[in-house]
């Protein structure tokens, strides 16, 4: 459901009301936080402005990685960023990666590489394939480092959802 459809629903001219006690679980764009994507492109955005305010948060190390926001780890949109993935692939070229569409959940479309050549022939072989340019409307793909042992419980991989409430920004004032 979208957001138009539930204004609609629960518009003046319907006779759909929500509770006191009842909250819609979606906002306007918030498939800015939920799609890889553009969470890539807004993190982005996030360290450029910490970066121009001299924040401290934006700290790197002599390895040039981040001290305070290194839960974020390297990502790329492809092809768009195909150049800087490379630049970074030769630094580690023992390192794995994952390759996630953007669009796309459940693990649907996900796939480890090592090597260059592996998507190079990806590329080649999925002629009707989604790795295209943003711009062209297709979906894209997002490259990041592949952690080789996280954490597992009972021998699985896990996620976990957090739900968090943003009242104020400056100051920030979240309940979670």
């Amino acid at each position: 459901m979208s957001i138009q459809t539930i204004r609609n629903v629960f518009s003046v001219d319907t006779v759909y009301r929500l509770s006191d006690d009842q909250m819609v679980n979606h906002f306007p764009n918030h498939y800015e936080l939920t799609r890889k994507d553009l969470m890539i492109k807004n993190m982005k955005r996030y360290r450029k402005e910490l970066a121009k305010e001299a924040s401290p948060l934006e700290e790197k190390d002599e390895n040039g990685k981040y001290l305070y926001l290194e839960f974020v780890p390297v990502m790329f949109m492809l092809p768009a960023d195909y150049n800087l993935f490379v630049e970074e692939f030769r630094k580690s070229p023992s390192s794995t990666w994952i390759m996630k569409p953007c669009g796309k959940a459940q693990g649907k479309g996900i796939f480890l590489i090592n090597k260059l050549s592996q998507i190079k022939k990806w590329s080649r072989d999925s002629r009707t394939s989604t790795f295209v340019t943003v711009n062209s409307g297709k979906e894209a793909y997002v490259i990041s480092l592949y952690i080789d042992n996280p954490l597992l419980i009972g021998g699985k991989k896990f996620d976990l959802r957090l739900y968090v409430l943003v009242t104020s920004y400056r100051p920030l004032k979240c309940y979670m």
